[in-house]
């Protein structure tokens, strides 16, 4: 019985792929995809503006910090990569933590500059860290889309990583299937 629950909104390009992978971590309780941080009410995946395409993760604090989330987030996307994601481009697939507390900003905001200082990456972190405004629940046939379509190929991996609690979430989130 989960006593406490937290939210997180991450945008990081495709939100099936990161749907897919962040689901499988065994400490959250749920996900769901949808736009949020653009111009538009109701948005639809086929007209959603410049909101992104983003997660709404639904984890427990005392089993998964939300700085594990961004950690693992950041193994999940290129956060260097303004307004594209592989071969998605646009501002609906841009790198962004929308924060819902003070607290979650300023984790954010310490994550992303340490990232960025890191020397990890060979460019500069472009992930932005904007309050989180509405989120927009995405169609019924963008959620879980790659459990319900094992057979298309996922639009995120996951990237070695420094970090260890980061790479005990990764394995939880391979899970049995090969991304």
């Amino acid at each position: 019985m989960i006593a406490k629950t937290e939210a997180a909104i991450l945008a990081g390009g495709c939100f099936w792929g990161m749907q897919e992978l962040l689901r499988r971590i065994p400490t959250v309780v749920s996900t769901r995809v949808g736009y949020t941080g653009g111009d538009l009410a109701c948005p639809t995946y086929e007209d959603h503006g410049t909101h992104a395409e983003a997660i709404e993760i639904v984890f427990d604090p005392e089993l998964l910090s939300y700085k594990q989330i961004l950690e693992f987030f950041f193994r999940i996307h290129d956060p260097t990569s303004l307004n594209r994601q592989g071969a998605n481009i646009g501002t609906r697939y841009r790198s962004a933590i929308f924060y819902l507390t003070a607290v979650q900003r300023r984790i954010a905001e310490a994550a992303v500059s340490e990232l960025d200082s890191s020397g990890l990456l060979t460019g500069r972190v472009v992930t932005t860290v904007e309050p989180a405004g509405p989120f927009w629940e995405a169609e019924p046939e963008h959620q879980a889309y790659f459990e319900r379509h094992p057979e298309q190929r996922a639009c995120n991996h996951i990237r070695p990583s420094t970090m260890p609690a980061c790479d005990r979430l990764a394995s939880s989130a391979h899970g049995a299937s090969d991304f």
